[in-house]
């Protein structure tokens, strides 16, 4: 059946409560490839509790649950397998807790019709135990196939960086069991552990998850833009376009734009671009 959005518009994701403790960020953490050299005081701040810190792309994580409630949505009808993650936004309103309960409502903000595609953009919202929001996120969902029902194409792509050099490069190389760490917070697709199944998908072998890359990328601006101020990003958004096998290195360029750093991510083996259209929105 085809997309109906008379039905999807609008729908709501059936929410849920989740509760993190300091173990759940430390593993996170480290799923990023924090902790290496263990002694170093900024790897610790990230693997350690007594001077734990969270990254603020944590606020991917609690979320993992609701959306895989998403195929009970009314009106939107799609293939998994199909299924891409196109962008991610993510909005911090407060200072993340290294622990928590927090209570996640979603629902579908936007459709878009790409032709050979569905653009659906799912948006979360997490309160604390206070009501207060914590973060707000924007999964971008390309199902592709489910195009052609005469939707409105959407927005062109924004946060092109400045036509100039670079302000800041940073390499970061992955680890071989970089994925298999990173699903142990929640994203247990087998794309990125199953070599059969990767296979299938057209991939040599299993690849890192894009929220992975995500996170990696904004920890090289926290560290090596912000001093590692991890209560300086007020917003991240960018597009995922490239693909990184465990191992390979990620190349971070940041252009410094005052309140904004606008960024690009490459892979430097296969020399491709892996995330675009990238923007971080600071906090002074």
């Amino acid at each position: 059946m085809p997309i109906d959005l008379s039905q999807a518009l609008g729908a709501e994701i059936p929410g849920d409560e989740v509760t993190w403790s300091e173990d759940d960020v430390i593993l996170y953490h480290l799923g990023l490839g924090c902790g290496s050299p263990p002694t170093d005081p900024r790897e610790l701040a990230y693997t350690y509790e007594g001077r734990l810190k969270v990254l603020p792309t944590w606020g991917v994580i609690p979320v993992h649950r609701m959306l895989g409630r998403v195929p009970e949505i009314p009106g939107l009808d799609f293939n998994p397998v199909l299924l891409l993650h196109g962008e991610q936004e993510l909005e911090i309103l407060k200072p993340i807790p290294t622990s928590a309960t927090v209570t996640n409502r979603g629902r579908v903000a936007d459709i878009f019709d790409k032709q050979k595609a569905a653009l659906v953009v799912f948006e979360t919202e997490s309160k604390d135990a206070s009501g207060e929001t914590l973060f707000i996120n924007r999964f971008s969902m390309f199902m592709r196939g489910e195009g052609g029902f005469g939707g409105s194409g959407g927005p062109k792509a924004g946060n092109h960086p400045p036509d100039r050099e670079p302000d800041l490069v940073v390499e970061t190389q992955t680890l071989p069991q970089q994925a298999l760490i990173y699903r142990l917070s929640g994203d247990k697709n087998p794309l990125h552990a199953d070599p059969d199944f990767a296979k299938a998908a057209g991939f040599e072998r299993p690849i890192l998850h894009g929220l992975c890359t995500y996170g990696i990328v904004c920890r090289a601006v926290v560290d090596h833009l912000l001093d590692g101020d991890t209560t300086r990003v007020a917003r991240y958004k960018v597009r995922f376009r490239g693909v990184v096998l465990p191992g390979e290195t990620i190349v971070t360029s940041m252009w410094n734009e005052g309140d904004r750093v606008f960024l690009r991510a490459t892979n430097k083996e296969q020399e491709t671009t892996v995330l675009s259209n990238a923007v971080m929105v600071l906090r002074e």
